[in-house]
């Protein structure tokens, strides 16, 4: 995409305010007090905030963390994310407990050039969802460049992400959005074949747009997760108690009769009688018996779904295959990372989102063995749609 990236930006003595995506899962250490559960996120916006840091720029940091509706909620506070930044950082990083106003500006005019302050949550303030044009002008008063390197955010068209874009002289792209578009663009635009996507998870809706564009360009599909009963129970097949959308059946069947060619689903199941990791269980072919229902993949599917991936040149993963959190239901999963870290071995640019996908793959021990892992789920499932994402369109072209 021809936008403007950092590089572009002269933020020598300059106050760049640069939106990220610090949306991480906390963990209670005691005694009330929150730290950060998964700092993966935090890592992947270091470079975009050395590099501007080194070159004697202001930075200003601007996430969200959760839904705190509009509202101040100690539980949705982004100190704990300040004092993890810190330490992977190294150099002093400033807290300021507000978003905007006049506590925000004296900081950031007491801010030397290559130092670093994290503001609060951005969605403390009911103007952020909103895309409210007097919040992102407050915004904008903070900074000289404003530069995007929240991908995660970026298909919403709120007041940081897509609103501020139009205050300021100049907006850029950081290096983790730059990167994550050009992985993401390799998957849409000339792909090397064989091209694989794995697509699960719970819901057939939420991935009915992935499919239908994605179906266009590869040569086969995988399905899996409690999405792909949805669809055995549009062919007829009995999924016994199995999770499904009743109110889909009928486009999961014309999914199907579309590209039945291209489409495989799971031939064999673990199945359950209780939705428990110590319930009683077995491994099912075909059928599924009522008061039963399927929460992996079984060993069969398991054997053609990594056989597909590993003879893959471009794969694509986004959902998991079973109820992975429960290890009695994570080997489907679990094999997948594993056939990803082999098709990428065999030289296959291999891709995977999701956040259900990436806490497999980085729990599997796989993470660093695959070519991108996305830190955007919903962005990158639009992207994938070929939906245009505001927080990146609204960006400065070059």
């Amino acid at each position: 995409m021809n936008k403007l990236t950092v590089d572009d930006l002269d933020v020598s003595g300059k106050r760049v305010l640069v939106r990220v995506d610090f949306n991480v899962p906390l963990k209670d250490k005691g005694d009330g007090l929150l730290s950060v559960g998964d700092d993966s996120r935090i890592r992947a916006a270091l470079p975009t905030i050395r590099a501007i840091a080194e070159q004697g720029g202001k930075v200003i940091l601007l996430s969200h963390l959760g839904r705190p509706k509009g509202e101040p909620k100690p539980e949705y506070s982004l100190a704990p994310v300040a004092d993890r930044l810190q330490e992977l950082f190294g150099d002093r990083i400033r807290f300021v407990s507000n978003t905007v106003g006049p506590a925000v500006e004296e900081a950031v005019r007491e801010l030397p050039d290559g130092g670093v302050i994290l503001l609060e949550n951005t969605r403390f303030n009911p103007g952020e969802t909103k895309n409210d044009e007097a919040f992102a002008a407050q915004l904008a008063r903070l900074a000289d460049f404003y530069v995007n390197d929240a991908f995660g955010s970026a298909h919403r068209a709120h007041a940081s992400t897509e609103g501020i874009t139009h205050k300021v002289p100049q907006a850029a792209m950081g290096y983790l959005l730059q990167k994550e578009v050009e992985y993401l663009s390799r998957l849409l635009d000339e792909p090397e074949h064989p091209y694989v996507a794995v697509l699960g998870g719970a819901k057939v809706s939420d991935k009915i747009g992935v499919i239908e564009n994605m179906l266009e360009h590869v040569d086969a599909l995988l399905i899996g997760g409690a999405m792909s009963y949805t669809f055995l129970k549009a062919l007829g097949r009995d999924v016994g108690s199995s999770k499904v959308e009743d109110d889909k059946l009928d486009i999961a069947l014309d999914l199907y009769e579309r590209a039945e060619s291209k489409i495989m689903l799971p031939t064999d199941h673990v199945t359950a009688n209780a939705f428990d990791n110590d319930a009683e269980r077995q491994v099912v072919d075909g059928d599924i018996q009522d008061g039963w229902m399927g929460l992996d993949i079984g060993p069969d599917t398991i054997a053609a779904y990594s056989n597909t991936i590993k003879k893959g040149q471009t794969v694509v993963w986004n959902g998991p295959m079973g109820v992975f959190e429960m290890p009695n239901f994570a080997k489907g999963t679990i094999s997948i990372a594993e056939a990803m870290a082999g098709a990428t071995k065999k030289g296959a640019l291999t891709v995977v989102g999701g956040g259900d996908s990436v806490a497999a793959i980085v729990q599997a021990g796989y993470a660093d063995q695959v070519s991108h892992v996305s830190t955007g789920g919903g962005a990158m499932l639009e992207f994938l749609e070929g939906k245009t994402l505001p927080g990146i369109a609204a960006l400065s072209d070059e």
